[in-house]
This record gives structure tokens, sequence and C-alpha cells, in this order.
């Protein structure tokens, strides 16, 4: 009878599985109200999330920055000016920036300039939008909390300056591999101007003390309609209201990771991201200018 030696899995001569996740695929944040599973396409759609403090917006934006940093080919721009609640995920950063709006306007220049490249290519190849097989990496700009760079830090001009290019980065970035998720405690019409907000197409709405602010998440007139984040229980953290494109808002119920669930996430990540020393052929080189340039 042939023996057939037992190997470990985890030996020394094992190189670990990547989790092979995608900004291309879907994104798992929940469970709608029936129980399904919640998906979002990212990588071709803007994220807002707003709602009073404690209701569960960090949570959410805390686990796409998890999705995109266990995605492969994914670069990560961060803006948080407490520092603390994208924290984890600073040491896989391009970019991580803090109450510095100097520093958050000259990274939003950067970024414009990467996209008005990514579209320059796309004529050249007569496309519209980018794919994965392009093998562009996908840069997500993360935004927490939109508040204090619109209306708190630097001076009226500088605010004004850091507005404006948000509003050309997600008009621009849906098409061209970089989607923007922003977060807010104070969903007001001097922070989420209409002219930003329809700029995302997926809004969700956490529980908002007036049906004015969950109006300026949503937009105008889908409180009138019943759909207002003031009938969420306060005590039901997570709980929220979301509009995707194409369809009616629906309740859902995001998923929730503890502080240390978080850490681990990104201790993983920035291992799995670690350089490896194994040469793979360089992708097609052809006008992409990218953030180290």
């Amino acid at each position: 009878m042939t023996t057939i030696a037992a190997r470990d899995p985890l030996g020394i001569d094992r190189v670990p599985v990547a989790p092979g996740l995608s900004m291309f695929d879907p994104m798992f944040i929940g469970i709608d109200e029936f129980g399904h599973h919640v998906s979002l396409d990212t990588v071709y759609h803007n994220l807002l999330v707003a709602g009073e403090p404690g209701g569960g917006k960090s949570g959410l934006i805390n686990l796409a920055a998890a999705h995109a940093a266990l995605s492969d080919n994914t670069r990560l721009v961060l803006l948080d000016a407490k520092y603390v609640e994208l924290g984890p995920w600073r040491d896989i950063a391009d970019a991580f920036i803090g109450n510095d709006i100097e520093a958050a306007i000259s990274v939003l220049k950067r970024l414009l300039k990467v996209a008005t490249n990514r579209y320059l290519w796309l004529l050249a190849h007569r496309r519209r939008k980018v794919d994965r097989d392009d093998n562009l990496s996908t840069i997500v700009t993360m935004i927490d909390e939109l508040a204090m760079f619109s209306t708190v830090l630097g001076t009226k001009d500088q605010r004004e300056e850091f507005a404006t290019l948000l509003r050309g980065l997600v008009s621009l970035g849906r098409a061209c591999g970089m989607p923007v998720i922003a977060a807010t405690q104070r969903p007001s019409w001097d922070i989420i101007p209409a002219s930003l907000r329809d700029l995302f197409g997926y809004r969700a709405a956490f529980r908002c003390t007036t049906n004015g602010s969950s109006d300026v998440i949503l937009g105008a007139g889908w409180a009138d309609l019943g759909y207002t984040a003031t009938d969420i229980d306060p005590g039901n953290r997570g709980a929220a209201w979301l509009l995707a494109e194409g369809r009616l808002p629906y309740r859902i119920k995001a998923a929730y990771l503890t502080d240390t669930d978080l850490y681990n996430i990104a201790d993983y990540a920035a291992w799995m991201r670690r350089p490896s020393g194994i040469t793979v052929p360089a992708p097609p080189t052809t006008n992409q200018w990218e953030m180290a340039a």
C-alpha cells in the first residue's frame, strides 16, 4: 500500500494565497431588511455616506476601505481630518492627509491630472471607460470628515478650491477607475450642495434629526414620499436608507467591524502588499501617468 506523505499547508515551502479581491468585484456592505446581501459596484460609482454621529457611517466607510485594502492593484488616497477614522489604513495608503487643507488641495490636483491622462488614454483607444483587463490600478479616494475640509480648515478661498477640485474628481473619477467615497456627520446644504450630491451614484443616509438633512443626502423630495432617515431607531446603529442608481431607496444594515477587526485586516493587507521579490511582466505603460509621477 502506497503511503502519501502529509504536507503542511502552512509550511515554509508554500506561498500564502492572496484573497483575490478586486475593486471590480461587488463590495459587500451588509444586508437589507429581508436579510439579503447588499453589494455595491463601487469601481464605477461614487459613494456618499452621511448621518448624525454614532449612526454607523464610519463603519460603512471602513468596510469600503477594507475591501479596497485587500483588493489587487488598488491604491488608497485617504483624507481624514480626525486621523483615527481612516487611521488603520494609513500604512498602505499612497497619501494620508490629516487636517492639512493645503496637502488635501495638492493631492486632489494630482488626482485630477491622473484622471485627465486616463481619459486621453481611453480616447486614444476609442473607449469610454476602463475595465478590469486594462491592468490600470484603481485609485480609491476616501474622505472623512468632509465638513472639516469644506467649512472649517484653512481660508475661505482654500475651502472653495477644495470643494471645486473635489467636484471635479467626483465628476471624472467614475469611468476611469478612480471612485470617491466621502462621509460626513453634518448633512447640510453648505457641506453637500446638490451639485455635488447628485454626482454620487450611491448615497447612504444614516439616522438624521430632520427630514431636510435626510433629503440633503438622498435627494430633495424623498422624505415626503416616506423615505426619511428620521425614522431610524437611534439604538439601531448601522441602519440606513440606501439610494442606488436605478431603484428606490431601501433599508440596509451595514456590517460591523470592531477596531480590532479593522487593524487586523489592515495588518494583513500591509503584509499582502509587501515587496515579494517576485518578478512579473510589467503592464503596458502607454500614457499611464500614476501617483508616483
